[in-house]
Order: structure tokens, then sequence, then C-alpha cells
């Protein structure tokens, strides 16, 4: 009875294991990396829109090349990337 009920265990591990798999319970996504080219020190007053006016870059691409920034928090000196790629 027991060998049975082991069984039965190891059938339903490997069922869930295939299902999840399936469903992409496990597919990870990549992150993209950016790749920075030229900074910019964030003067007194300055924002995000601001900086992306004065560079001529998209808010999505902006964003992208600064993964990481909060635009509600920039501080005079912070180094912005605003040229660069993203892979």
């Amino acid at each position: 009875m027991a060998n049975i009920l082991l069984k039965l265990v190891l059938v339903l591990v490997l069922v869930c294991m295939v299902e999840g798999r399936l469903f992409g319970a496990e597919t990870v996504k990549a992150q993209a990396s950016p790749s920075c080219q030229a900074v910019f020190g964030v003067p007194e007053n300055e924002t995000c829109f601001d900086i992306t006016q004065k560079f001529s870059l998209t808010t999505e691409f902006f964003i992208a090349i600064n993964p990481n920034i909060n635009c509600d928090k920039l501080f005079v000196g912070q180094w912005i990337c605003v040229a660069g790629t993203v892979n």
C-alpha cells in the first residue's frame, strides 16, 4: 500500500512540474540592461521632464536608460544618463 501511495505522489509531483512549465509559471523575462554613454548633473529645480526636453529624449527612452530613477526625488548633483542604449 505504501508503495502505491509513493508512486501516486511522485506522479502528482511530476504532473505539477510539467503543468507549471506549460503555463509559464517558471518563465523569467530577461531585463533590459542599459548602457550609458553620457551623463548630466541635475541642477537646482530641474525635473525629469525638463531633462527629457533639454536632451530631446522620449519619456520611455529616458526611463529605459535610467531604470532606477525616482523622478519625485531628484537631487542637485545627481548623475542622470542622457545618452545610451538599451539591450
